[in-house]
């Protein structure tokens, strides 16, 4: 039986619609009351009942959900109260008060009655909600981080009051980018302009062995206010950090000389590349803070392409080939000649149209340069210019069967795009030539090129097609997976862009190749974030053990702390005392009788008696508080949570490498290395405050290290998920091993 909800246009009572969602109870509305009316529920016989808490508690009976409204007599009262509450939201001069107090309250409870949601939630939701840009201003301020949190959980676990909230509230509701998220991407930028900065101060100085910077590097006749380069990576995947250093070097030279950067998307396969990779890359490419002119793509490029290969085909500087590739590959090597090579022009031309076509005879053909067999430089052996491919390109669909080759396109739309100078890594070193024979052939001025060495770190894979067969055979979750070193992937992890732009822009523009660790970019990440992220506490939930202090509070009592002694800005925490609180297994079996230790942010305690099982587990403690003790004096300093319903579930997630190989040879096969256990879980207790983290927060778990919050509080039964951040210490490879030893 549907029912039918009949309010005033101007005043639609969203805590009844909200709930009817939730319960599943099916409503239709009818908005023709005059104003001013209570909302009214009718029946098909003919009965009604109106007014909002009544309705509400109606809806509560008749849900699917049992323990909405009919509880204990105690809890169901202490609903009745909150929903004659809930009206105040509404009155403007008591709103912040209002919000103030729930504030307060959801300090230390997850619901506003009892352990799981009621109908008061949903009253209080819905008044908050109810007031539009009001709520929304304060809901991504830092103001009420309690009623925020809990404001979210509830919109996150039930996906229909986004729908109510978008119809009669309007778009409010429907989670918007919040002020921080937009700051942080300012930020970034600023970040990097700041780097830079420093780097550029730099330059005029030397190090304290009289060494000059790495940045006293010239561009080969660059002059100021001409430069200009570009950065143009293939939408074949994310950017990784091998990719960062080039465009944080473009954009470095760019300040440096008062030019200017272009991106540019090198799309000239359409078997590797996607939209969804260039958005990606455009997304890392703002979270790198890079300032750019505009972007442009090869493929803008393909009609003019096609017509410079015509024309090196009519002037005898290529010609159309049809020998198979593996034989192709042997002639190269060996300097052996095509026998295509002296095709005749027209010939040339007649194979060049079948390409064009894609027809059977084409798609056996490719264009290759006529440069020099016998060249020392194998680069530089009659290089592929064309093939044919059948693959629908992302952006131009099934227009072309032919494409250039890097080879061919990078020279040409270097010039014909006015890049002065293009820089990439030492491993294309033998190409150059390749790159000025082609662009002389073309009849293009010289575009300089600037090698700088490759970023190569130790037990990392940065070719594509090898971190795409990660994707694929579902090792990982995808390209911003944590244990990949793409951009999204390591500040997934928690590195922080202005430690990525500091680390790349100390090695500067030097071609000396260098294995690097990865150890000094988390030492650089944690200066960065330690001076300035919360402390929190956890406890691990197996086996954990229960301390009982005989002359704690009875009664618990709840003290207000700095999340960070040496830092405001971090905020408050509320830390309840009680006299049974847990701490971790491994520091209770570290504990002798009589040991005094000091609880931190408490006081010491003294242990007096210690409880083991028949394997000789420990079990439980027994002590007394001796809170006039020194904690100077004592060995142990120990972490606790007290025993409390508000405890929140914790995922702790620390990675390791992908492989387990430093460095792969040439020929290895990065399959055989493959790290076979490189995630681990280890399920956690937190402290209350933690319902209030968002998604990309970064913390300090005390004595347990750095971690960055993945998956934020949505309900008691959901456990928060947070990644492990190295803090530059070396870890060895293989550390995650099974009880049965094992790796998985």
């Amino acid at each position: 039986m549907e029912l039918k909800l009949s309010f005033p246009a101007d005043s639609p009572p969203l805590a009844v619609i909200a709930a009817a969602k939730i319960a599943g109870v099916p409503i239709s509305t009818d908005p023709t009351l005059a104003s001013g009316s209570p909302p009214v529920i009718h029946f098909d016989n003919g009965l009604k009942l109106q007014g909002t808490c009544v309705l509400l508690r109606y809806i509560s009976r008749v849900a699917n959900i049992p323990d909405l409204y009919q509880r204990n007599a105690f809890e169901s009262s202490q609903i009745d109260e909150w929903l004659d509450y809930a009206p105040i939201f509404a009155s403007g001069s008591q709103f912040e008060e209002a919000c103030g107090y729930v504030d307060g309250y959801l300090l230390q409870h997850t619901f506003l009655v009892g352990h799981s949601l009621s109908i008061a939630d949903v009253a209080v939701w819905s008044g908050l909600a109810g007031t539009g840009k009001r709520w929304e201003s304060l809901r991504s301020s830092k103001k009420y981080q309690n009623l925020a949190r809990w404001f979210n959980s509830i919109l996150a676990e039930y996906d229909v009051l986004n729908e109510v909230t978008a119809t009669y509230v309007g778009k409010k509701g429907s989670g918007k980018p919040t002020a921080s998220k937009v700051k942080e991407q300012q930020g970034s930028s600023a970040n990097l302009a700041k780097v830079n900065g420093d780097a550029k101060k730099k330059d005029d100085a030397t190090d304290k062995e009289g060494r000059r910077p790495t940045f006293e590097v010239d561009l080969p006749e660059a002059e100021v206010g001409k430069v200009k380069l570009r950065f143009a990576p293939e939408p074949s995947g994310y950017l990784h950090i091998g990719h960062s250093k080039a465009a944080l070097l473009n954009q470095y030279f760019a300040e440096r000389y008062k030019g200017e950067v272009i991106i540019r998307f090198d799309d000239t396969n359409p078997d590797k590349e996607s939209n969804e990779f260039v958005d990606n890359l455009l997304k890392d490419i703002e979270t790198l803070g890079i300032k750019y002119e505009t972007v442009t793509y090869t493929s803008d490029y393909f009609p003019n392409l096609m017509k410079m290969a015509e024309e090196l085909i009519k002037k005898g500087k290529a010609y159309v080939d049809d020998t198979p590739r593996e034989q192709m590959q042997k002639e190269r090597m060996d300097g052996i000649e095509s026998r295509c090579r002296n095709n005749s022009i027209e010939e040339n031309l007649k194979l060049w149209k079948e390409m064009i076509a894609g027809s059977e005879r084409g798609t056996m053909c490719c264009v290759r340069g006529k440069l020099d067999m016998q060249d020392p430089n194998k680069s530089v052996r009659d290089p592929v210019y064309y093939r044919c491919n059948q693959t629908p390109h992302h952006r131009i669909g099934a227009k072309y069967k032919v494409y250039p080759t890097y080879d061919f396109a990078c020279p040409f739309v270097d010039a014909y795009e006015g890049i002065t100078h293009a820089l990439r890594s030492s491993e294309y070193h033998d190409r150059n030539d390749q790159y000025y024979r082609i662009q002389t052939d073309m009849g293009f001025r010289k575009v300089h090129i600037y090698e700088f060495s490759r970023l190569n770190l130790v037990y990392t894979l940065l070719s594509k097609r090898k971190l795409l067969w990660f994707v694929q055979n579902g090792l990982v979750e995808g390209w911003d997976d944590p244990r990949f070193p793409t951009v999204q992937g390591i500040v997934r992890r928690g590195l922080k862009i202005e430690a990525l732009i500091q680390f790349i822009l100390e090695q500067g523009a030097s071609k000396n190749l260098n294995l690097m660790e990865w150890d000094k970019l988390w030492a650089t990440n944690k200066k960065i974030i330690d001076p300035v992220c919360p402390r929190h506490t956890a406890v691990i939930e197996e086996r954990r053990v229960l301390l009982t202090l005989s002359n704690g509070p009875d009664d618990p009592f709840v003290r207000i702390i700095p999340k960070h002694k040496k830092y405001a800005g971090a905020g408050e925490k509320a830390t309840t005392y009680t006299k049974r609180i847990w701490i971790d297994y491994d520091d209770a079996v570290s504990i002798s009788v009589n040991e005094e230790v000091t609880l931190m942010d408490w006081g010491n305690a003294i242990v007096k008696e210690i409880q083991k099982d028949q394997e000789g587990n420990v079990t439980h403690l027994s002590g007394i508080l001796h809170l006039e003790g020194s904690v100077k004096t004592t060995k142990l300093k120990l972490t606790w949570l007290p025993e409390s319903d508000e405890l929140v579930k914790l995922s702790l997630v620390d990675f390791d490498y992908l492989i387990t190989k430093k460095k792969l040879e040439e020929d290895e096969n990065f399959i055989d290395v493959v790290n076979p256990c490189t995630r681990k879980e280890t399920p956690a207790l937190g402290d209350s405050n933690m319902r209030n983290l968002k998604r990309g927060d970064v913390l300090q778990l005390e004595r347990k290290g750095y971690f960055r919050c993945d998956v934020p509080f949505l309900r008691p039964q959901k456990p928060i998920v947070l990644f492990a951040i190295p803090d530059g210490k070396q870890q060895p490879v293989l550390r995650f091993a099974v009880p049965d030893g094992k790796t998985k």
